[in-house]
């Protein structure tokens, strides 16, 4: 059998299963792998690897929550034929210097770019879905969301725009490779402006506060993340506040030939949805 299939990781995520479907509506042979998956993969688990690299041209390689892993993986994909890898990872990668935030999403880019193998590296700024499907959610639907955040806008993107950047990465071989694409929305919007347009759609009482990054840390351990995490999910709105991620690139257009999806899009498909009713 020649090696024509994509291996989708993380492929119940809120990326994975977009960038899965995509690519099935393409006619491409997709494996969807993940820990509940048909075909198993789990980052911790090394042994379980090379069952779901049998055959695969293309990875969409979603990486761990630990630095390492992916350099042994990039190695093991490269022994069993895989010819190209496109990388989730963070936007502005390069610039968080000596922050302890993303330390596993740097060691997932090195270890792409140090691989034989054709690379792109995929750099998001934070998902608009963050505020209906992960952490922000449950704060919105009790009726405020308390951040480490003030006056610096972030120019959240649609995870359906990283999803189709990502498909169509994956199915146009040498097109992308080596380059590292920074995918915004349109413009930066502050997380209080946020939250009042999420209040407005859904027609919600929802109120913004601004805390302190250790009142967030505390606030996050309470919610039962443990302390390592909490420390590392305030450490990103610390990067934030610097401003040097505030601005919206292109990137998206360049990939898909037309515009990012506003963030106004998508409160209102959410909110028309439900999504902030408790």
């Amino acid at each position: 059998m020649s090696n024509d299939i994509t291996l989708v990781l993380g492929a119940t995520g809120k990326t994975g299963r977009r960038v899965a479907a995509r690519l099935r509506l393409r006619g491409t042979r997709v494996r969807a792998a993940s820990r509940s998956s048909r075909a198993p993969f789990d980052w911790s688990d090394p042994s379980g690897w090379d069952p779901v690299l049998q055959d695969v041209s293309a990875v969409y390689v979603v990486p761990p929550s630990v630095p390492g892993p992916v350099h042994e993986f990039a190695a093991r994909a490269e022994a069993a034929g895989v010819r190209r890898l496109v990388l989730l990872s963070g936007r502005g990668a390069d610039t968080w210097g000596d922050s302890p935030f993303g330390l596993d999403m740097r060691s997932a880019e090195d270890a792409v770019r140090r691989s034989a193998l054709e690379w792109t590296v995929l750099r998001a700024s934070n998902f608009d879905q963050n505020f209906d499907e992960d952490l922000f959610h449950a704060p919105l639907v009790a009726g405020e969301l308390a951040l480490p955040a003030g006056s610096v806008p972030e120019p959240f993107v649609d995870v359906e725009d990283v999803a189709d950047v990502a498909a169509a990465v994956l199915a146009e071989p040498g097109r992308h490779g080596g380059r590292t694409y920074e995918l915004t929305g349109p413009r930066g919007v502050t997380f209080s402006g946020a939250v009042e347009l999420i209040s407005r759609a859904s027609d919600l009482p929802i109120t913004y506060r601004q805390i302190s990054s250790a009142e967030y840390r505390a606030a996050l351990v309470e919610a039962g993340l443990s302390s390592d995490d909490a420390h590392h999910v305030a450490e990103m709105f610390v990067l934030m506040e610097r401003g040097l991620l505030a601005e919206p690139t292109d990137d998206v257009e360049t990939v898909l030939g037309r515009p990012p999806r506003a963030f106004e899009e998508y409160v209102v498909r959410a909110a028309a949805a439900g999504a902030w009713r408790s």
